[in-house]
């Protein structure tokens, strides 16, 4: 058969490494399956689009590189959106591919199958970009645009929706010849300025976003020489490794740790937004940085926002660390590190300390496991108590766009991109319920993932802000499902715990079958258990 359109994005696909696509076949899409049977890219059906890109989030947070997401037009889109808009909210790489309607209707309001008015317009807001294309021999200049943004600023979700008259049109293209970026490095006046500002810092402090994840050698090398103290944010956990003297977490909301930065004298500030679900959960805009503020990014606008930098390097944030750590002179780690902990006293606090045995439990049985959380009560604790040995281990929805039912979908994504590794979702009974569809997912799949729910009869998190904010508790306490019922229905095994030994014996028998295990913990025995 003659190459076509759909054909040749397979084709460019497979050249830029895509190997997994995640997509609902629609009768809008069909011409993208006609040959992707004879590709080397895999492909997963979830059971809703949403999941389809939970699922690519999930693979690339793992793995680092994107996913590709096959999406019909309309409500299939609308459905991916919420997925999307976690993923700009992250700087996830995403790169979803749908249909629209023919280039004739386009805008026309004739009530066509899946018509949407303006689908670019309403994807364009949850995505770094959203493109319509109107000439197939355009394909390859659309994607080099994608994949330069995945490679070379901050990456999120670019959207690229193609006509379904062109999806099939016959096509004369080039063999496809893969765009490679590479990022900025920061000027040597600028790296000067920095160094010299902070070897001259009394009390310098360090904070690690997510955009340092790909160089946790080089951000463990810069920190050593400087021996400041450092706050992790939640997607930089375990760039520094395992529970590392000068590393304070995400820790950024607490009283000690504020005092720490509003003191700190010069403060550099590596790939983070800075943004408020890192630096102020408690919502009271109380993160002050008062000393000089260093911050480099990859995205120049973010360089103004939040915090206003005395110094702004637009710049690969793993090239300024090792530059920065080569230009300063060693230094004596000061003790505030080890007094902030100390004064934390994190496993004693009353609302972590209950989940202080799930985190222990979880890293003596599964040490190298990657944990992906939802937005629940064991998750917003993990935040401040776990500590994970290497990047890319440990991410959830409870930052930035904050959405519900991301947990399973995004650690079956995990799983497929790090087969080699275990992955344990943490789910909230509540939030579980958005996604359910999605244990038939991971009962095809075969991926032996360990779904934990932390059972507390519906919503607590709101009802604990209820409570404090003397709101009625309405619309919060949801009797579950028979979740014991509901594993036998999608094939999966099945374990109920009350307490850390149960849990640590289940857990142990995660790798006995490819079947995903549901562990279903009962809050409040839990708790009695303690």
């Amino acid at each position: 058969m003659s190459q076509t359109c759909a054909s040749y994005l397979l084709r460019l696909l497979e050249a830029y490494g895509i190997d997994t696509a995640f997509g609902i076949p629609g009768v809008h899409t069909i011409e993208l399956y006609r040959s992707l049977g004879d590709s080397a890219i895999r492909h997963v059906t979830p059971r809703h689009e949403q999941g389809a890109g939970f699922m690519a989030d999930g693979y690339a947070r793992a793995s680092g590189k994107p996913a590709a997401c096959f999406i019909i037009t309309g409500p299939g889109m609308t459905n991916i959106a919420t997925a999307m808009g976690q993923a700009l909210a992250d700087s996830i790489p995403m790169l979803v591919i749908s249909s629209v309607n023919r280039r004739d209707t386009l805008g026309r309001g004739q009530g066509r199958l899946h018509e949407l008015p303006g689908q670019r317009e309403t994807l364009a807001g949850v995505s770094v970009f959203s493109h319509t294309l109107l000439d197939p021999a355009a394909l390859p200049e659309v994607l080099g645009r994608a994949f330069a943004i995945f490679q070379g600023a901050r990456p999120g979700p670019v959207h690229i929706e193609i006509p379904l008259d062109l999806l099939a049109a016959p096509l004369e293209a080039p063999a496809p010849r893969p765009l490679r970026v590479f990022p900025p490095a920061a000027p040597a006046a600028a790296i000067a300025q920095a160094a010299d500002w902070l070897a001259g810092a009394e009390r310098p402090l360090l904070l690690l976003g997510g955009g340092c994840a790909d160089a946790p050698q080089a951000a463990r090398a810069l920190v050593e020489r400087l021996q400041a103290p450092v706050l992790t944010t939640i997607n930089a956990k375990g760039v520094l490794g395992q529970d590392h003297p000068l590393d304070l977490g995400a820790t950024a909301s607490l009283p000690a740790v504020r005092r720490l930065a509003a003191e700190a004298d010069v403060v550099l500030a590596l790939g983070t937004e800075l943004g408020e679900t890192d630096y102020d959960l408690v919502f009271d805009n109380g993160f002050r940085l008062d000393g000089r503020l260093i911050r480099v990014d990859i995205d120049p606008q973010q360089l103004a926002r939040n915090q206003a930098a005395d110094l702004a390097l637009l710049a690969d944030v793993g090239q300024v660390m090792h530059d920065l750590a080569a230009a300063l002179p060693p230094r004596a780690e000061d003790g505030r590190a080890a007094a902030v902990r100390d004064a934390l006293a994190l496993e004693a606090d009353p609302e972590l300390a209950p989940y202080a045995p799930l985190y222990a439990t979880l890293r003596a049985v599964l040490p190298e496991a990657i944990l992906v959380g939802d937005s629940t009560g064991p998750v917003y604790a993990g935040n401040f108590l776990a500590s994970l040995p290497a990047p890319r281990r440990w991410f959830n929805a409870a930052t930035g766009y904050g959405t519900l039912g991301y947990g399973l979908p995004a650690a079956l994504g995990a799983a497929l991109a790090c087969p080699e590794r275990p992955v344990v979702a943490l789910v909230g009974d509540g939030g579980l319920q958005f996604v359910l569809g999605e244990l038939a997912t991971a009962r095809d799949l075969g991926q032996a993932v360990a779904v934990v729910i932390w059972n507390n009869q519906g919503y607590d998190e709101i009802r604990r802000y209820m409570a404090m904010h003397e709101v009625p508790r309405l619309g919060v306490d949801l009797a579950p499902p028979d979740f014991a019922g509901l594993a036998a229905a999608y094939a999966c095994r099945y374990r109920a715990v009350g307490d850390p030994a149960a849990l640590s014996e289940a857990l142990g028998r995660l790798d006995e079958a490819t079947s995903p295990l549901l562990i279903e913990v009962d809050a409040a025995a839990w708790a009695q258990a303690l």
